[in-house]
């Protein structure tokens, strides 16, 4: 284990959380806030424990898989232990726990929250808020990779553990340059619906916001009633956006260099066939609750956006909808959006390669002697990957089933208690009942919350890279 490169990127870790702590820095110096300290206190802080760590660079800086690992489980651990800290010197929220819970939905791009209202917020809280959305929606390590000055592809083993989905795969043969396309693009289209949210009639403050958190896929809204207040308008470019941010950005890069049809792979052929169902199913479910069917299919087009893409906005209480369309979001929930995009879930490519798989062992059943491979696509998938899947299964339900366990412990309902586990380890937001989408988590106890916490930061980092930490063998020389 090279722990002298381990504590190196760390360090740079904190160097540019500093820098995007200016973010919420500036905007309270543009409202004259008085959080200013708050923010400058944790810049310092970061920048000193920062430049401790990357003041000499080790002589050797190989990295493994399992530096990889450990570099990703530590790196979103240390970024929000530091980034809790501008809630607390504020006393916007006193409680560190409940401060951690918050940044760590920030950064994972889940959009739980422990606060009962937010519109007396600081601004500046507002906007860190959004924008540990959009740091962690991308990945931070995916961003901060293309600048820290490593050689010899290095940074694949640190791509590979924290990008979301069964594998990972290069745009092109240097990784820095391929962070550095993906951040484009997201870049390009946080930008666009951002323009798109000015045409609409918001505010430049709230159309910032809000882009940074759809792009995300984070659902940290700035109104307490989320975007239920936000002109139609307003609402559909919410909802195509978080559909677009769902999709694996390398199909766009597909689609900037021509390849229309690899970029519209089966993953994203399924997905967008999930979506319109869903659509189909709970507006025909929901339409006598509506003055009309427009209207109907409006509130359930951004529902199923923003629960699939794990965004967590609302325009309605769907909580008190029937309970055929609550049974939807629930397995909506699960599913997630494709692999490769900002959203958190099982993902639709593993959905894909299960279903696969299953359909495969029932035909050996009957043909014992025949020899098939598992294919998306036309190309076949290497068993590593298959196993992958059927190993994040297995840990996906040990997880979830431990984590209801300790809930239950709080003596709250069953629906409360499963739907907040499923909306942590999927970085969804709401769920049903108690966190139902205008509720919040404040009730729940310090221990509750602490393995949410762990959910929500397992579930963005698709589960091994915090287990991984756990192991005993990982830490053996």
């Amino acid at each position: 284990m090279n722990f002298r490169m381990i504590k190196y990127i760390l360090g740079w870790i904190l160097v540019f959380e500093a820098l995007f702590l200016l973010v919420p820095l500036i905007t309270a110096l543009v409202f004259g806030e008085g959080c200013i300290t708050s923010f400058l206190g944790t810049i310092a802080l970061c920048l000193a424990a920062g430049g401790l760590l990357i003041f000499k660079k080790p002589e050797n800086t190989r990295l493994y898989s399992r530096e990889g690992f450990v570099i990703v489980s530590m790196s979103w651990i240390v970024l929000s232990l530091f980034g809790a800290l501008p809630f607390v010197f504020s006393g916007a929220i006193p409680s560190y726990i409940d401060a951690l819970f918050e940044t760590v939905s920030g950064f994972t791009t889940t959009g739980a929250s422990i606060l009962p209202e937010v519109e007396s917020l600081p601004k500046a809280m507002l906007m860190w808020r959004s924008f540990t959305h959009w740091v962690g929606g991308m990945g931070v390590l995916v961003f901060i990779m293309a600048f820290i000055p490593l050689s010899g592809g290095q940074n694949i083993h640190i791509m590979k553990a924290e990008s979301p989905g069964p594998s990972v795969s290069k745009l092109v043969p240097k990784v820095k340059t391929t962070a550095l396309i993906l951040y484009s693009i997201y870049f390009v289209m946080t930008a666009v619906e951002f323009i798109m949210l000015l045409f609409g009639g918001m505010s430049v403050f709230d159309s910032l916001n809000t882009a940074l958190a759809t792009a995300g896929t984070g659902g940290f809204g700035i109104k307490n009633d989320s975007i239920g207040g936000f002109s139609p308008y307003i609402q559909i470019v919410v909802t195509v956006f978080m559909v677009l941010f769902s999709i694996n950005f390398t199909s766009y890069y597909l689609i900037l260099t021509g390849k229309l049809k690899e970029a519209f792979n089966k993953e994203v052929r399924v997905f967008l066939i999930i979506v319109a169902a869903a659509i189909a199913i709970i507006t025909f479910d929901i339409r006598t609750l509506f003055p009309d069917l427009k209207e109907a299919l409006r509130h359930s087009g951004f529902t199923v956006a923003s629960i699939i893409s794990t965004t967590g906005f609302a325009t309605v209480d769907f909580n008190l909808w029937p309970e055929l369309s609550k049974t939807v979001i629930v397995l909506l929930m699960f599913l997630g959006g494709c692999a490769g995009s900002t959203c958190g879930g099982i993902k639709i490519t593993r959905i894909i390669i299960l279903v696969k798989g299953l359909i495969k062992e029932l035909e050996v059943m009957i043909h014992p002697r025949q020899l098939k491979k598992i294919t998306v696509d036309s190309k076949p998938i290497e068993h590593e990957v298959v196993r992958s899947v059927n190993s994040y299964m297995v840990c996906y339900v040990l997880i979830f089933t431990a984590s209801a366990a300790v809930l239950a412990i709080d003596e709250h309902d069953l629906i409360t208690n499963f739907t907040a586990v499923s909306a942590a380890i999927n970085n969804v937001g709401p769920g049903l009942e108690l966190v139902g989408p205008t509720q919040n988590f404040s009730f729940f106890s310090p221990l509750s919350k602490a393995v949410l916490i762990f959910d929500m930061l397992a579930g963005r980092l698709e589960l091994f890279p915090m287990l991984l930490l756990l192991s005993r063998a990982t830490w053996r020389k």
